[in-house]
């Protein structure tokens, strides 16, 4: 299964391990949207900076 992430808020004048997870993550600009394998890391990822992004889980 893969999680289908869209960045919905910006990242300036947050927290800078916020900053660091949403560019870890490979988002750069509002709106823009990965596929990223479901693991428990890129769910610890997710959980961080949840307030700031959209999450959506896709089939194969």
């Amino acid at each position: 299964m893969k999680l289908q992430i869209t960045l919905t808020k910006s990242p300036i004048a947050r927290l800078e391990k916020h900053i660091r997870t949403v560019e870890a993550l490979g988002l750069r600009k509002i709106g823009q949207t990965v596929e990223k394998e479901d693991n428990p890391c890129v769910r610890g990822q997710i959980f961080r900076v949840r307030h700031m992004v959209k999450v959506e889980e896709i089939e194969e």
